[in-house]
């Protein structure tokens, strides 16, 4: 294995670990519920918005290490921006973690550790589970949890 790989690998276990924002925001101007059929992996969001700009996100929830660290990174990763900043990384998460695996692939910074599951077909719904929920809690969507089928 190399050691950018093993080192992917570390970031994503430390996230499951030790989740960044796993606590409920109360109260929290969105918030949205998502779940994996699959697997079983379920999740709350919570989202704090103001004037535009999410200014505090957090999740509850449990699942496998893929999924609790996309989370982790994602709540990390969207503190501060847009909400149509928080769409657009979104849409190019969503293209980092589909696309064949040989393309190449967007800028996404620290999202970057979970660039592997494109490689493993079965984990991809693990990885984008927080990030459908998010799609879905900062759109008009119909209430109801949100799921990877």
């Amino acid at each position: 294995m190399s050691s950018l790989t093993d080192l992917y690998q570390e970031v994503i276990l430390d996230h499951n670990r030790r989740p960044r924002n796993f606590r409920v925001i109360d109260p929290a101007t969105a918030t949205q519920q998502g779940y994996n059929p699959l697997c079983g992996d379920r999740l709350t969001l919570y989202l704090t918005v103001a004037d535009g700009r999410i200014t505090d996100a957090a999740f509850q929830g449990s699942g496998c290490a893929i999924s609790k660290a996309s989370a982790s990174l994602m709540t990390e990763a969207i503190k501060g921006r847009t909400v149509d900043e928080a769409r657009a990384l979104f849409d190019q998460f969503h293209q980092m973690i589909t696309s064949p695996p040989d393309s190449p692939l967007p800028e996404m910074g620290k999202l970057a550790v979970l660039s592997g599951v494109r490689d493993f077909p079965t984990r991809v719904k693990c990885a984008g589970l927080a990030w459908h929920t998010l799609k879905a809690a900062v759109s008009d969507q119909p209430d109801g949890p949100v799921t990877t089928e």
